[in-house]
């Protein structure tokens, strides 16, 4: 038997599951479940991914509504995420960083430079922890959250893009300083868009991986300064 938003199976039938229903609104359970999820980065990455996983088993959310429908050309989609991702990571390093003033070197990740026994640990949380785990949170179930409460009208889209946005450059602030939280927000918002109309989270996990590789490589090669000063000089 399928299992339905909101109910259980009991002995071949099915009846209410208040827990779900709960889980899936804001009352105690719900806000309870959003900031649990939240915050579990704070124990390992991606736990706050993996904490959106349940909640959408438990609720009985389908997996559509936090982006993870499978796409339709696995292929495609693989292919235009890693170029996607590798220019905007290009084009946010060479002209749009430069413009806002930004240092041309990250100092809060230089010390991967040349660092091979600091490489494994940066590639799992690329992978892992930023491809993965913060489209889940970010994208898809914060999308599917406060679309629930918003609604799915365009001004309620646009209030999401720039609420997700503003809290995923914030979540960069305390590593990256100021211009780690820039370049975040503007990712956040070209993302969110993407996600707000396409309402798929595959592209934008590859991407994200893709884009986070190219600076990792930017770094570890040490040409972060000729990069930045590659078009302004």
């Amino acid at each position: 038997m399928t299992l339905k938003i909101g109910t259980v199976p009991i002995f071949g039938r099915e009846r209410p599951d208040r827990l779900s229903a709960e889980l899936r609104g804001f009352g105690p359970v719900g806000l309870i479940a959003i900031l649990v999820i939240a915050l579990g980065n704070a124990l390992f990455v991606p736990l706050t991914a993996l904490l959106v996983l349940a909640w959408a088993w438990r609720s009985g959310t389908p997996w559509r509504d936090i982006g993870l429908s499978p796409p339709r050309n696995w292929a495609a989609t693989i292919l235009i995420g890693i170029a996607f991702g590798v220019a905007f990571k290009l084009a946010m390093k060479a002209l749009v960083m430069p413009l806002l003033g930004a240092p041309p070197v990250n100092q809060a990740y230089h010390y991967l430079a040349g660092n091979d026994a600091a490489l494994p640990g940066a590639l799992y949380l690329i992978l892992v922890g930023a491809g993965f785990g913060e489209e889940v949170f970010f994208r898809g179930f914060l999308f599917e959250r406060f679309g629930r409460l918003l609604g799915a009208s365009r001004w309620a889209k646009a209030a999401i893009v720039l609420v997700t946005s503003l809290w995923f450059g914030l979540d960069h602030l305390q590593v990256q300083g100021l211009a780690g939280m820039e370049q975040a927000m503007i990712v956040g918002l070209v993302f969110g868009a993407i996600y707000a109309v396409t309402g798929r989270l595959w592209l934008l996990m590859i991407a994200h991986a893709a884009f986070d590789l190219t600076a990792l490589a930017i770094i570890y090669w040490d040409v972060e300064e000729k990069v930045a000063t590659y078009v302004f000089g």
